[in-house]
């Protein structure tokens, strides 16, 4: 066990936050994905850009905000609240000295590794500006899967994943332009809620009670996670 403090508990905001790294994924043939085509687009790699990035559509019928970049299996991923995945690099490093392995940019399937700002901290609603015309908006946190274990090649990862809580956080295009690796990351508008894309996370997976601490994120939520939140409380009430 690595009880060494995670960067987020003794690294304050930086004074540069910006995107280390702009990842791509491209159909690849795996012996791990249970889909009938047995491909998977988890596995990115950098690209310096410029990428063009707009809001894909519907979920099941579009994919990846990202030009360039595949998603395969559109049941679970893409889709306009889903259209950009994000991973802090420091998330990647404290992961690094637990697995006691390299991860480079783009390991965890992320199209944006970021640098200097707290992913999984963000609140949901929370935008931010990359560059100087795209503008994305937190939705929610990424739920492990087995191919995400497979890909990695780490036993038990999707629980390892889950108890750690540091989910890396989808976003949606709210405005649309062209993002290139080094662009500075702006937070141009913070809710005043207090739900992050950690308790979002820990709210539908391991702590449902959780779920009624959703609702003053309102439409900001996934559509998914709200729903949950709404039933719960539906559920529960009285």
């Amino acid at each position: 066990m690595n009880n060494a403090p995670h960067l987020w508990d003794t690294l304050a905001y930086r004074d540069v936050m910006k995107l280390l790294s702009l990842n791509l994924g491209r159909a690849t043939a795996v012996p791990y994905t249970d889909q009938p085509d047995g491909v998977t687009g988890i596995d990115k790699r950098p690209t310096d850009g410029p990428v063009r990035v707009s809001a894909p559509g519907p979920k099941g019928i579009a994919g990846s905000g990202l030009a360039g970049d595949t998603v395969c299996h559109l049941r679970h991923h893409g889709g306009d609240d889903q259209a950009v995945y994000a991973v802090a690099r420091e998330d990647l490093d404290d992961w690094e000295r637990e697995l006691g392995r390299p991860l480079g940019n783009g390991s965890f399937g992320e199209n944006l590794t970021t640098l200097g700002i707290d992913v999984s901290g963000a609140r949901i609603g929370e935008r931010w500006r990359i560059g100087s015309d795209v503008v994305l908006e937190v939705s929610s946190g990424r739920i492990p899967c087995l191919v995400f274990q497979a890909h990695l090649g780490e036993k038990r990862w999707v629980k390892r994943f889950t108890q750690k809580g540091a989910p890396g956080a989808y976003l949606r295009v709210i405005e649309p332009g062209e993002i290139r690796a080094g662009d500075a990351i702006e937070v141009v508008h913070r809710p005043g809620h207090e739900v992050t894309v950690a308790l979002q996370f820990r709210a539908v997976t391991t702590e449902r009670a959780l779920l009624p601490r959703l609702l003053p994120a309102g439409e900001a939520l996934h559509p998914e996670a709200l729903a949950q939140a709404r039933k719960y409380v539906a559920e529960h009430a009285g």
